[in-house]
């Protein structure tokens, strides 16, 4: 005798079509709440609501508004160089990081449950984005999801209050127009970032703190790392309108990362990394704090490529320009870098700076074997030594103290005075 099925089955169903309507007249139709005395607001993020969504793969309205938002394509004063190597989704993505952001919000909504994701982009946000420094640049993300569910809150953590932000806001913006004030006009864009390199290095001591990762630390602290200089950099050229990529890499020989910046002069990609011109060990002490000897230690702005990229290469999560032209390197600009040495081409150089009254006296090699020759007898020999009794006759005095120093992987070489 065949056994009839259990009519429960059945009634399950009818019970489950009836509450999948149901919940879609609540999802859907704000008539409906209305006439139950809710809010449309209120029953949207109930968390009753949520699950029925969640329950019935429905995205939660929000989603589904940013689902449908267009994707901008621009950000008025904002070169976005990373945005541009995202895919269409990504950009949508970066697009609700960003508003986010702004707006301060704790935790919001974003079209993407996937982590990899969303870390790729947060990280392209934060490289475009220096003035966003009250958000955690790190490189973890904090999401929550919802089994299976295409979607997830996003929880980016701040670094500072909205107060906080308020005044540091007012200390940038006081930053700038200080730096524009002193940038005289008709000044050449390569006279602009040279003035915005200096200010930086010249203003900002190189310590670790708790705000050292962003232009917080250079603004407000006067104290920061790599990623706050590169980022005072990156933010002050932005508003100047000149192009600039903040670039994250590795260090040769260290598992130390760094941060520098590449910038868009005369149509052209040049390297500027204000951090390391703000750490030279040969003019520390007593002797760099003579009036005479200040001096903006420039070779970091538009450094031989190839010297530079020696010890520092951005890492792989991200492609950035190649950067190859060579001819607002400060050496070559002044008629200082040498492609061959000869003892006579450095010595009349020493004696017209000396001429000029300069009391640091630089030059630069552009091979490895024409700078060695050069240290031997400029260092390690007699040169400077000959430079001193020049720089005595022409001064009339008949004592002078005198420093030697080099910055070996740029091929330069110093005598200060």
């Amino acid at each position: 005798m065949r056994r009839r099925r259990s009519s429960h089955i059945g009634f399950f169903l009818f019970i489950l079509i009836l509450l999948s309507c149901i919940g879609v007249l609540i999802l859907k139709g704000p008539d409906f709440s209305k006439r139950l005395g809710i809010s449309d607001a209120g029953i949207q993020n109930s968390d009753a609501v949520r699950q029925l969504r969640s329950f019935l793969k429905l995205d939660p309205e929000e989603v589904t508004t940013l689902r449908k938002a267009e994707i901008v394509p621009t950000d008025p004063g904002h070169q976005e160089y990373y945005f541009g190597l995202l895919s269409d989704s990504e950009k949508r993505i970066y697009r609700e990081i960003l508003s986010g952001v702004r707006a301060f919000r704790e935790k919001f909504y974003l079209t993407t449950s996937d982590e990899d994701t969303i870390t790729k982009v947060f990280n392209a946000v934060t490289r475009d984005h220096p003035e966003a420094y009250w958000v955690h640049n790190t490189m973890n993300v904090y999401t929550t999801t919802y089994g299976g569910a295409d979607y997830c809150e996003f929880s980016p953590g701040y670094s500072f209050t909205q107060e906080q932000i308020r005044q540091i806001d007012a200390v940038i913006e006081q930053s700038y127009q200080d730096l524009c004030a002193g940038i005289p006009e008709g000044a050449s864009d390569y006279d602009k970032v040279l003035a915005a390199y200096t200010w930086i290095v010249d203003r900002t001591d190189y310590v670790f703190n708790d705000c050292d990762q962003n232009i917080a630390g250079v603004f407000w602290k006067k104290q920061a790392v790599c990623a706050g200089y590169a980022g005072a950099l990156q933010y002050f050229l932005e508003r100047m309108n000149i192009p600039c990529i903040y670039v994250e890499g590795d260090t040769r020989g260290s598992t130390d990362g760094h941060a520098w910046c590449i910038v868009t002069l005369n149509g052209q990609y040049y390297i500027a990394d204000p951090t390391n011109a703000d750490q030279p060990d040969f003019l520390q002490g007593d002797f760099a704090q003579l009036a005479e000897h200040k001096t903006t230690i420039v070779d970091y702005l538009c450094p031989f490529p190839e010297e530079y990229g020696a010890v520092y290469t951005p890492n792989s999560r991200f492609p950035v320009p190649t950067c190859t032209a060579r001819d607002l390197n400060f050496y070559a600009l002044n008629n200082a870098c040498f492609d061959v040495y000869t003892w006579q081409s450095v010595y009349d150089l020493t004696k017209l700076r000396i001429d000029n009254n300069a009391a640091v006296i630089r030059f630069k090699f552009s091979n490895r074997e024409a700078y060695e020759q050069a240290y031997a007898e400029w260092v390690n020999g007699d040169g400077a030594g000959e430079t001193a009794q020049y720089y005595m006759r022409s001064h009339g005095i008949t004592t002078v103290s005198y420093h030697c120093g080099a910055i070996e992987n740029l091929n330069t070489i110093y005598l200060i005075f």
